[in-house]
C-alpha cells in the first residue's frame, strides 16, 4: 500500500515538473510585407536584423510573404505564424472580433496620403462619377476603408459602385487594361500607375490615419514575453537606422523594390514609422471599428484597449 502511495506521489511530482517545463522556441515565424513601402521590414530582412537578434538563442527566424489581412490573420489563428509584421488596423480589428487571439505590440506605420483611389478615365473626378463604375482593390483593408469612407462622406454607399476584390498588382493591371474604371492602390504600385497616366480621385487624408500595426499571437505573447520585447526592440532599431543612415536606407530600399532613389524619395514623406502607440492611434482604431460595424464589415465589437500590449 505504501509503495503504491509513493509511486503515486512520484508520478504526480513528475507530471507537475513536466507540465511546468517551458517548451523551447526553435522558430519564430514572421510575415514579410514590403508593400506599399514598408522600409523597416525591408531593412530588417536585408540586414538580417531579426536573425542576428535571435541566433544567440539558436532560434531560426522564418519569413512568409502573406500580404493580405485575411491571409495573415488566418495563418496566425492556425498557429502557423507568431508575428504579423505590418497588418492593417482594419484587418486586426476584424480578426479580433471574429475570435482570433492577437495582440497589437506597436504601430508599424501611418500613411493617410499613401492610400489612393486612382482612375485613368478623365470623366471620373468625384464620388458621383463613380456611381455604377467598377472599382478594384483588396477587401477589408485600409484601401477598402478609403473607398467606403470617400463614398459615405459624399452621400453614397459601397453598393453604388461595383466593387471587385483584387490584390494590388491585379488591381493595377485591371486599371491599365481598362477592365475596371478605378483602382485602390498604394506605394510603388500607385506611383507607377500615376507615372502611367492615372489620376488621384482621393487619398486617405481626412478619411483614415492609414494605420498599420504589428500584431503577435496571444499564445506566443503569454508564453514568450521576453522574445516579444526583443522583437519590438529590434523593429525600433530598424526605424532608428532610417534616421541615422538615411542615404544607405534609401539605397537598400530602392534596390529591393525596383525603384530609383528619386522615386523612393518621392514616396518616403508619405510614411510615419514611429512605433509608439499614441492616444490618436487608439482613437483611430476605435473610429475604424465604428466604421466597420456601420458598414457591415464587423459584427462583434471588441475592446480596443484590451488588444494593445501594455
Amino acid at each position: 500500500m505504501i509503495k503504491k502511495v509513493l509511486l503515486g506521489m512520484m508520478f504526480c511530482i513528475l507530471f507537475i515538473v513536466g507540465c511546468g517545463k517551458k517548451e523551447k522556441v526553435e522558430n519564430i515565424n514572421i510575415t514579410y510585407v514590403k508593400a506599399p513601402l514598408n522600409i523597416p521590414s525591408i531593412l530588417e530582412k536585408n540586414m538580417n536584423m531579426f536573425d542576428k537578434e535571435f541566433e544567440k538563442d539558436n532560434i531560426k527566424v522564418n519569413f512568409y510573404e502573406l500580404t493580405t489581412g485575411p491571409e495573415q490573420t488566418n495563418a496566425l489563428a492556425a498557429g502557423e505564424l507568431d508575428f504579423l509584421h505590418a497588418l492593417g488596423g482594419t484587418s486586426a480589428i476584424i480578426a479580433a472580433s471574429n475570435g482570433v487571439d492577437l495582440k497589437i505590440t506597436n504601430v508599424y506605420s501611418r500613411s493617410p496620403k499613401g492610400f489612393m483611389l486612382l482612375t485613368k478615365n478623365s470623366d471620373i473626378n468625384s464620388a458621383a462619377d463613380l456611381v455604377g463604375k467598377k472599382v478594384a482593390g483588396p477587401k477589408g483593408t485600409i484601401l477598402h476603408q478609403v473607398l467606403v469612407g470617400y463614398l459615405t462622406k459624399n452621400g453614397y454607399k459601397e453598393n453604388d459602385v461595383e466593387f471587385i476584390n483584387m490584390k494590388l498588382p491585379d488591381a493595377m493591371a485591371a486599371l491599365e487594361t481598362g477592365n475596371v474604371d478605378a483602382a485602390l492602390l498604394a506605394g510603388p504600385v500607385a506611383l507607377k500607375a500615376i507615372k502611367n497616366g492615372a489620376n488621384v480621385i482621393t487619398d486617405g487624408e481626412r478619411l483614415t490615419q492609414g494605420l498599420i500595426v504589428t500584431a503577435v499571437s496571444g499564445k506566443f505573447l503569454k508564453e514568450n514575453p521576453d522574445l516579444v520585447k526583443r522583437f519590438v526592440s529590434t523593429n525600433e532599431k530598424a526605424v532608428n537606422f532610417i534616421g541615422t543612415n538615411f542615404d544607405e536606407t534609401i539605397d537598400i530600399v530602392a534596390k529591393d523594390v525596383g525603384l530609383t532613389k528619386d522615386q523612393v524619395m518621392e514616396l518616403y514623406p508619405l510614411y510615419d514609422f514611429n512605433t509608439k502607440i499614441t492616444p490618436e492611434d487608439i482613437k483611430d482604431l476605435e473610429d475604424t471599428q465604428e466604421f466597420l460595424i456601420q458598414n457591415g464589415m464587423q459584427k462583434n465589437k471588441v475592446n480596443i484597449q484590451e488588444l494593445i500590449v501594455k
